[in-house]
């Protein structure tokens, strides 16, 4: 693998990227953090934590309606990254972005808002067999509320969509097609593009849930025609507590609010209540201000590096990272699509993937084990639990050589 090294160091200034992330200089019991679970949260560089600091140390006032200095200076730094966002995610405007507290959330207000207005007994919901829970659950309990039915797209046994399958669901009952972008637990990349095109080619909606995309490539909500996009702060490199759910004008401006409270209104009498305009109707009380602005900060920074060369470089890592897995006798890659971000999950013969979690710990290398928040997909894949290395562009060659070469002791030691 000594070509690969090469290519990878020559291209990215990976030592360059490390040394804005502060955590990253620990030891965890006694050995160098090797931090490999970036898919559940991932870790801030110094732009952020600056950023946050400064708020409070600084700045900290509530937002909006405030008409002393620091609630000004506030407000505006807390808007700045809805524009930032937009350009982000190429919105057509900034009101189409409503600030939640991640992904989870999002998809919930589009559930409960969108979908307790407009789906009706009979209807049908479409998801696929990869979904992280948060995008199974509010559907489930649409469904079980409104007597609707929720249909499930299959995967193969790389972990790909059987896009066949999924045409073949589509109906006049279908209300709404809610897929991830990238799986958590196998790191396929679905063609999402197709399917919001098929979507909308049946009368539906497609909602994605952008929380493993976001971070790691290039997302052009135009481009993809998608309905609703969602994606959390903290998996961006930001906070945690703050995401974003984009949605199209008409289709926002035509749902009821999610929550009531303050700034969601335009004024309230006992007999009546008027609302906001976009994007403040979906977004009451005293949101997460600091997160909001370390938001911010994290698009800023994740820009200057560029999601092209973020995306390129993770690329060449997961190549790196699935032949040196490969080579462990008894070790499962679960995942093998053709189109995949940087997730290796896997299962080694004979080792539950807690004892793995826990041997490697002791090593100071940090990686996820269960079910992801995808039980379905342990099921399809006939597994209680996988252990997941997800990768970021702050990874290096080196740290996928001490997870495999923890793996050969864990081996070694259950042998």
């Amino acid at each position: 693998m000594s070509a690969l090294v090469s290519t990878i160091q020559a291209g990215f200034d990976v030592e360059k990227v490390r040394g804005d992330f502060p955590v990253l200089k620990q030891k965890v019991h006694g050995k160098p953090l090797v931090y490999l679970d970036n898919a559940a949260t991932s870790q801030k560089p110094l732009a952020v934590i600056e950023a946050i600091r400064k708020f409070y140390e600084v700045d900290c006032a509530n937002i909006h309606r405030g008409v002393h200095e620091l609630s000004q200076r506030s407000t505006a730094a807390y808007e700045q990254t809805r524009v930032k966002v937009k350009q982000f995610l190429n919105a057509r405007t900034k009101n189409e972005l409503i600030f939640v507290r991640g992904t989870t959330e999002g998809i919930n207000l589009v559930a409960s808002s969108w979908g307790r207005k407009c789906v009706k007994s009979g209807d049908e919901i479409v998801v696929s067999g990869m979904e992280h829970h948060s995008n199974i659950v509010p559907w489930q309990i649409l469904c079980e509320e409104k007597g609707a039915k929720l249909r499930v797209i299959p995967i193969d046994d790389r972990g790909e969509l059987l896009m066949e399958e999924y045409e073949k669901l589509l109906g006049p009952r279908t209300r709404m097609v809610a897929v991830a972008h990238v799986s958590n637990a196998l790191g396929t990349v679905n063609p999402v593009r197709e399917i919001v095109e098929m979507a909308h080619k049946a009368g539906a909606l497609a909602l994605i849930d952008g929380a493993q995309a976001a971070p790691h490539m290039k997302v052009d909500v135009q481009a993809l025609d998608a309905d609703f996009y969602a994606f959390s702060g903290h998996k961006l490199f930001g906070p945690t507590g703050v995401g974003v759910l984009y949605g199209k004008s008409k289709l926002l401006n035509a749902m009821p609010p999610y929550q009531g409270g303050g700034d969601m209104i335009r004024t309230v009498t006992f007999e009546k209540t008027t609302y906001n305009d976009l994007p403040y109707k979906f977004e009451a009380g005293t949101p997460n201000i600091a997160g909001g602005i370390g938001l911010g900060a994290a698009v800023d920074y994740v820009n200057r590096i560029g999601l092209d060369k973020i995306g390129a470089y993770e690329h060449e890592l997961l190549a790196y990272g699935t032949e040196a897995l490969s080579q462990i006798g008894g070790l499962r890659l679960i995942g093998t699509a053709r189109q995949k971000a940087a997730v290796l999950s896997f299962v080694m013969e004979g080792i539950h993937p807690h004892d793995i979690g826990t041997v490697l710990d002791r090593m100071g290398i940090a990686v996820r084990t269960g079910h992801h928040c995808a039980q379905p997909v342990m099921d399809r894949f006939g597994v209680p639990a996988t252990t997941r290395a997800s990768l970021a562009f702050y990874n290096t060659t080196a740290e996928i050589d001490a997870l495999a070469a923890g793996l050969t002791k864990v081996k070694e030691m259950f042998a």
